[in-house]
């Protein structure tokens, strides 16, 4: 079996990700929050033909409003529309998307 191409999803999640003080990506509350693709879901960044919404945690001790900004910075390079960031919670420096905290 060959790997999924990298959608526009994959590549405004990798871009986040790499942001200093991103956590991880977040679906929302309810799990709202996601791209649905063949056989996946990239959860915390949707795609719309006239938005581009990214959910993110950061890191505690982080200036939100900078990581904020940074995020916005790093997706208006991949996208042609408007980058709404929200930030859903704060996490301890360490922990990794999946939800574990490191050593």
């Amino acid at each position: 079996m060959t790997a999924p191409a990298e959608s526009a999803a994959d590549r405004v999640a990798a871009a986040v990700l790499a942001v200093p003080g991103v956590t991880g990506l977040h679906a929302g509350s309810w799990g709202e929050v996601g791209t649905y693709l063949p056989g996946r879901r990239v959860d915390g960044v949707r795609l719309r033909d006239d938005s581009t919404d990214v959910h993110i945690t950061v890191a505690m001790g982080s200036v939100v409003a900078d990581v904020a900004r940074a995020v916005r910075a790093a997706v208006a390079d991949l996208v042609t529309t408007p980058v709404a960031v929200v930030v859903e919670d704060v996490t301890s420096p360490t922990r990794d998307p999946g939800g574990s905290v490191g050593p």
